[in-house]
């Protein structure tokens, strides 16, 4: 009998300041990895301690969420960064949130780029190179990016261990990518059928497109947004489902 193993994602530690953003605390109970701002989006440094204080107490893998420095659009917003800027910027981000990670007994697993520079590298090689260049120098961590993207090209070159993420609230493009966030059908509200889909690409390396059609990919990680109003349900119908399907969830260093 075949098993089946997924680790559960999610952008936690985006609140800085007065400013508060999502349900961290919640979120913490249903994932396995989570992915922590790093004050270029969003995120402070006492804020970047606690949630790191609060994945080990919840006994959850952490990884570096670096993106363009960006607060007014929290780092949606796509820049003309140079790859040099591109690597500078991560490398930054991710020895700012180890140095956390070391001083509470915790090991960095992963890092995940947010937003714009997500989705930018995601179709640019180049873009993706330097993320990848950045996250092996930082000292070979585990690097996520979108299933079937340039992510999965630039590891692969320079022979970083690579994580395929997948999105449990977000509909695709027949090209593979997300579909834009400012078009209709972005978004997958029904916990049930976000469910479904997530247990289809797992079992069968498939996920049904905006249009229809079938796109096929693999992934590690399954990302659940935790800024949403429904983020705690769909975290828990979704860990609740796949549990009931006989995937084992585990965070990503069990898995690549």
């Amino acid at each position: 009998m075949m098993t089946y193993r997924v680790d559960l994602n999610s952008d936690l530690g985006e609140s800085f300041g007065a400013w508060k953003m999502g349900r961290d605390g919640d979120v913490l109970t249903f994932v396995s990895s989570v992915n922590v701002a790093c004050g270029f989006h969003a995120g402070d440094p006492v804020v970047m301690r606690a949630t790191v204080a609060a994945a080990k107490a919840a006994g959850v893998a952490v990884g570096a969420h670096p993106a363009y420095p960006d607060l007014v659009g929290f780092g949606r917003r796509n820049m003309a960064c140079t790859p040099d800027e591109i690597y500078a910027d991560a490398l930054y981000q991710i020895g700012a949130l180890r140095a956390f990670c070391e001083a509470a007994g915790m090991k960095l697993q992963h890092v995940k780029p947010h937003g714009a520079m997500y989705n930018s590298a995601a179709k640019k090689i180049e873009e993706a190179e330097a993320l990848a260049q950045a996250v092996k120098d930082a000292g070979g961590l585990i690097l996520m990016g979108l299933a079937g993207s340039k992510f999965d090209e630039a590891a692969a070159k320079i022979g970083l261990p690579y994580a395929a993420e997948a999105f449990a609230d977000r509909d695709y493009m027949p090209d593979g990518t997300l579909v834009p966030r400012s078009r209709e059908g972005a978004f997958v509200r029904d916990a049930e059928i976000a469910a479904a889909r997530v247990i289809r690409m797992v079992k069968e390396g498939v996920v049904e497109a905006i249009d229809g059609t079938t796109v096929k990919l693999r992934p590690h990680s399954i990302c659940l947004h935790g800024d949403s109003p429904t983020a705690v349900q769909m975290a828990q119908t979704l860990r609740s489902r796949l549990v009931e399907a006989g995937i084992e969830i585990a965070p990503l260093a069990q898995i690549v």
